[in-house]
């Protein structure tokens, strides 16, 4: 989208919010006095050591990060307008060309990452009654986008999305999305699909994507949650998912159920996409223990498909070293969670994971029948008093290993990561 038509169409929304903060004389009563302002502060280590024998033996950075989020309340009215206004800066503190390639910073064509990196973004925003309109620099967390949180700065999108309580128990959004602010960038660029291991063709764009769903509570121990998404002349994907919980005993069962539902879109630019990946989560919570085992299949001609720079939620969301979303790949994992508090320690939690996966069908590399696994250990703590109460310090750590021919993208690693996240209120 490069005409001046559509560029001024995309900012009209914004700029009608604008007008009427700025025309109406009571404009102020709500949109001053519910503001806030904070600053989150992330210092953030990340080694990949990798032991598969090749040229790159390593990508090792160090950075810190700036985010500086402005909220304004809404107008008084039957419809209430706002403004949001969030800053970013990342700055390099350790890094060289031979072992960047993190994702903390943007890296040259020299592999020479940037000393520092910012942007500054704006969303208006207008509420009626239980439905809220963002407009402008937006962040989405549904199951087939998850903006990923796993780097230095947030990833958001540019578009409009809109999310409406107006039924009890149901959250409804949808949204209109034409490009994406990457986690280790500054500008907008248009979507692509995600392409490790050249499941599909990755260069392929798309001019928007557009979805619709929601949430449904149905009880305290029910959830419903179904979805779906076009990717503009790349795919289409639908998802459906249960959450429950069952008192069993001293302790609480849950389960966790999701399926994607994946087919080309349009003029199917990145190529063909047949894909149906399911998956169930089993886990029983008793005191500060929850013990969860799962199984995901993925089955049809292609990987699952999502768009590059994001995470899909299916149920390896969060693994470290591979997203376990091959062709054909079969998954089981295990998961043991403990929450400290039940020994008295507020604020300390840690996490033992192991992923393998098998059946894997790598056809851009001519292989199948291949294997993955990660093992992965995670600490994290929240300081509860002090000067430095509200203080976050993680660490993850995870061993991963394949049977991929060369040149995939997955490489058999031992990760490291420490994360300090501080966040301080500016009024």
């Amino acid at each position: 989208m490069h005409t001046l038509n559509q560029g001024a169409l995309r900012l009209f929304p914004l700029s009608c919010i604008a007008l009427c903060l700025f025309s109406t004389p009571v404009w102020a009563q709500g949109f001053i006095e519910d503001s806030h302002g904070t600053l989150t502060l992330r210092n953030y280590y990340m080694d990949r050591d990798y032991k598969d024998g090749g040229a790159k033996t390593a990508a090792r950075e160090w950075a810190q990060g700036f985010i500086a989020n402005m909220e304004s309340g809404f107008t008084e009215g039957t419809v209430g307008f706002g403004l949001d206004v969030r800053g970013l800066l990342g700055v390099k503190l350790d890094s060289s060309p031979d072992r960047s390639g993190t994702e903390l910073l943007p890296v040259n064509s020299d592999k020479q990452a940037a000393d520092e990196y910012s942007r500054l973004a704006f969303t208006g925003k207008l509420r009626v009654s239980q439905t809220t309109l963002k407009t402008g620099d937006v962040s989405i967390f549904l199951p087939f986008a998850f903006a990923s949180p796993s780097r230095l700065l947030p990833q958001t999108f540019r578009g409009t999305i809109v999310s409406s309580k107006e039924i009890d128990g149901l959250t409804f959004n949808t949204g209109y999305i034409d490009a994406i602010n990457k986690r280790d960038s500054t500008n907008y660029q248009a979507m692509t699909i995600a392409s490790p291991n050249g499941r599909f063709k990755g260069s392929a764009e798309t001019s928007h994507l557009a979805y619709g769903g929601g949430d449904y509570q149905v009880n305290k121990n029910l959830s419903l949650r179904a979805y779906h998404v076009e990717v503009a002349d790349l795919y289409k994907q639908s998802t459906l998912a249960l959450l429950h919980d069952l008192p069993l005993g001293d302790g609480v069962l849950t389960t966790d159920l999701r399926s994607f539902f994946s087919d080309e879109a349009g003029s199917a630019k990145a190529g063909k996409v047949d894909n149906i990946n399911a998956s169930a989560l089993l886990g029983y919570r008793l005191g500060g223990h929850r013990l969860s085992v799962g199984y995901m299949h993925s089955s049809g001609d292609t990987a699952t498909p999502y768009i590059s720079g994001t995470e899909l939620m299916g149920m390896s969301e969060m693994t470290m070293s591979s997203d376990f979303l091959n062709a054909k790949e079969r998954t089981w994992q295990a998961i043991y969670d403990y929450d400290f508090t039940a020994v008295g320690v507020v604020g300390l939690k840690g996490r033992l994971r192991y992923v393998r996966g098998d059946n894997i069908e790598l056809a851009s590399l001519n292989a199948d029948d291949r294997k993955e696994r990660e093992f992965q250990m995670e600490l994290g703590y929240v300081i509860q008093s002090g000067p430095l109460k509200n203080l976050g310090l993680l660490a993850r750590k995870s061993i991963y290993r394949n049977d991929f021919p060369t040149g995939a993208a997955f490489r058999d690693e031992n990760q490291t990561r420490f994360l300090a996240i501080y966040t301080l209120p500016i009024w």
